[in-house]
């Protein structure tokens, strides 16, 4: 059975040619042209991804992000010409699986959109061992090898590399790893989390100039490598 995208956008044109690709490539696709619409399919049709455009007439695309939030933990694809580091932040805090921004070739968005219901459909699947290249987590044991050698991370920095693993390819900004690992965040989270980035990258031999494990989203935060060699 075909997956279902939702695509909201006023841009006739745009949506017309996502519409094509997204076909082409085997996914059904209902459409809006602003937020109310948008909301009104999405509780009619039950997509499985939705890829939104923040820049809505009428019900503003961050307030149709909330509420699809609300009601769905279906993942949300912010799409938008804004360029503001502000709002990719906010979109990413409302729990959007990825950012978008124009122009963008109608290819990239359909293995985005791909990767995004990958990474879904693995969050819904218990783990216990996670590997990238030559790193190894056993979530049971609490355990981590790299190279086949063992490798002793503090608490924190554990459930900051499960937390990135789990979703490899997703930008987390730091609030959200901050939240992850301690349940909230505080004043100077940045540099808290910088700082455990620093020493996790140092003990699974992660150079930071040429990292291949977790990268660095300027403007964001942090992510794993999608395909870590």
């Amino acid at each position: 059975m075909s997956k279902t995208i939702l695509v909201v956008d006023d841009e006739k044109k745009f949506v017309s040619v996502l519409r094509a690709y997204l076909e082409k490539a085997g996914f059904g696709v209902v459409t809006a042209g602003d937020g109310k619409q948008a909301i009104a399919a999405f509780r009619h049709s039950k997509p499985n991804l939705v890829l939104l455009d923040l820049n809505l007439p009428g019900v503003d695309g961050l307030d149709v992000a909330r509420t699809i939030q609300r009601e769905s933990s279906i993942p949300i694809i912010m799409v938008t010409a804004r360029v503001e580091e502000a709002d990719r932040l906010i979109g990413l805090e409302l729990g959007a699986d990825d950012y978008i921004t124009k122009p963008f070739s109608p290819r990239e968005v359909v293995a985005r959109v791909r990767a995004v219901l990958r990474r879904a459909e693995n969050a819904g699947a218990p783990m216990e061992i996670l590997r990238a290249a030559e790193i190894e987590m056993n979530l049971t044991k609490h355990t981590v090898t790299v190279g086949g050698e063992p490798v002793e991370l503090t608490p924190t920095e554990f459930d900051l590399l499960s937390a990135l693993m789990q979703a490899p390819g997703r930008a987390f900004t730091r609030m959200q790893l901050l939240d992850r690992v301690q349940g909230e965040a505080f004043e100077g989270y940045d540099r808290t989390v910088d700082a455990h980035i620093k020493n996790l990258r140092q003990k699974i031999n992660d150079d930071p100039k040429h990292p291949r494990y977790i990268l660095t989203v300027f403007g964001v935060g942090y992510k794993f490598a999608e395909r870590a060699e």
